[in-house]
């Protein structure tokens, strides 16, 4: 079996050095569709330097993420065909807000080996603290098509139960054309995000959209509307990723508040609702 789990889970952690500063800030921030209208006073908050706060998802790409999940599927227990790897949810947990500027220690290990029959799901956890201690935790839920079937612990259910009644906001976001070519910019250049033809071999129509882009979209949108631009107030944010997105399409962004949580659905506005991403929800402060 590719995929031995114990040896997996018993392989010692792989730690290295990361740092970021406004630039690195700056440039995430515009890959998530920040800036627009330019000179609105909540969006400079996102691009001035001197006024410069920090998207907590910003976590996903900081020091170009590393270690990251590819280094992670090279880890002893893990011999996997990357063409059978789909991102499959994410968790972040932020334990202080982010600087703008830093030096910081990243240590990844796979935390979790669960059998879901058909797939074998890897969650990469990276912990990530500097001098004054931890900053974040990012879980990447990696799913691994044709790996399971082993006999192994199928692990916790990834699905919430829907929010019920009427959203309490919903907004649209519109994905430019350029968007994945400019959100690549932050470290994840898989061609599948900029080479039609790539997209193709990989059974798309097109180039996608980053996951981590609608990812980092949604929270942007959940802060600016119902957290009151306070990008402090977050405590953790969990997805499950539940569809792709094209570039140069529409996300309807539906939000529900509940006791120190918003729920949170991301459709398609294009194709009819597809969902984008599910079981998504903001806990904040």
């Amino acid at each position: 079996m590719p995929i031995d789990a114990a040896k997996a889970l018993a392989a010692e952690p792989r730690t290295g050095e990361i740092t970021w500063d406004q630039k690195d800030v700056q440039l995430y921030h515009l890959g998530i569709g920040a800036g627009v209208p330019a000179t609105d006073p909540d969006e400079l908050r996102y691009t001035l330097e001197s006024r410069l706060h920090v998207l907590p998802s910003f976590a996903t790409v900081a020091g170009s993420g590393s270690p990251g999940v590819i280094s992670s599927l090279s880890m002893p227990g893990v011999d996997v065909d990357l063409a059978r790897v789909l991102h499959g949810g994410q968790t972040l947990r932020i334990h202080r807000p982010i600087p703008v500027r830093g030096t910081a220690t990243a240590t990844g290990r796979i935390a979790a080996v669960y059998d879901k029959g058909k797939a074998a799901v890897l969650v990469m956890r990276t912990e990530v603290a500097d001098v004054d201690g931890p900053l974040w935790t990012n879980d990447a839920q990696i799913f691994v098509r044709g790996e399971g079937g082993w006999g192994g612990d199928r692990g916790p259910s990834a699905r919430l139960d829907p929010p019920t009644g009427a959203p309490d906001r919903t907004v649209e976001r519109h994905v430019r054309e350029d968007q994945a070519l400019l959100y690549r910019l932050s470290g994840d250049y898989n061609p599948l995000h900029a080479d039609p033809e790539f997209a193709k071999v990989a059974g798309f129509e097109r180039p996608i959209l980053h996951g981590l882009c609608t990812y980092g979209m949604t929270l942007k949108a959940v802060v600016d509307t119902l957290l009151g631009g306070d990008v402090t107030r977050v405590r953790s944010y969990a997805t499950r990723f539940a569809g792709v997105v094209y570039p140069g399409e529409t996300l309807r962004i539906r939000m529900w508040r509940q006791e120190a949580a918003v729920r949170v659905a991301v459709t398609s506005v294009e194709r009819d609702d597809a969902p984008v991403l599910a079981d998504t929800i903001v806990e904040h402060s």
